[in-house]
């Protein structure tokens, strides 16, 4: 009996340019106050206090972001207090390069009021929206931890991986203007008749 999809083990692209980031791990970040951390099962995390979100890339603390709250919390964040605390959090993600709210659960629960608050779904959704809007931070709903997990350790991939082939482009533009600046220098051959 299968668990589920196999899905293959993360490895960048080869770029033997680059010399030791060629052969780099990618390593997650977990912030040290996450309360139910997630299990990956791909690339290897660490703990440690992050400034903004909740998962990030060791290298890129300040450039990739993941803020992951389950059902209950994302409803909670929708008013009082909590919102403005909220606000505040989706405030410093803001200059990411990269940056996802990730809600642990479905629309289709915040739909049918499958969470303990009174707040309407209407409402819950709308804030929702007006977060992915004031705050450009796209937002996905994973159903569970290990879905969850996947995502990040996806994002976190194909982030890395776009960063090493900008990194690679640049060696090449390098290389190719160190080739055309040497055959510039180089003396012409005369012919003679």
């Amino acid at each position: 009996m299968s668990s589920g999809p196999q899905i293959p083990a993360f490895a960048l692209p080869a770029l033997k340019s680059l010399g030791d980031l060629s052969s780099a791990q990618i390593v997650l970040i977990q912030d040290s106050r996450e309360q139910l951390p997630l299990k990956f099962e791909h690339l290897p995390c660490v703990v440690r206090g992050l400034q903004s979100a909740d998962y990030s890339i060791v290298g890129f603390e300040s450039e990739f972001g993941i803020e992951r709250k389950n059902l209950d919390d994302a409803v909670s964040c929708c008013m009082g207090e909590n919102r403005e605390r909220f606000e505040r959090e989706l405030h410093r993600l803001r200059g990411f390069r990269f940056k996802r709210l990730l809600i642990q659960g479905s629309r289709g629960l915040i739909e049918a009021q499958r969470y303990r608050s009174r707040l309407s779904p209407k409402a819950v959704l709308a804030t929702l929206s007006a977060f992915e809007v004031r705050w450009d931070i796209p937002i996905i709903f994973c159903e569970t931890p290990e879905a969850a997990a996947l995502a990040i350790e996806r994002y976190a991939f194909y982030f890395v991986r776009e960063c090493v082939k900008r990194a690679n482009d640049l060696i090449r533009g390098s290389q190719a203007l160190q080739e055309t600046i040497t055959e510039t220098k180089q003396p012409t051959k005369s012919h003679k008749t």
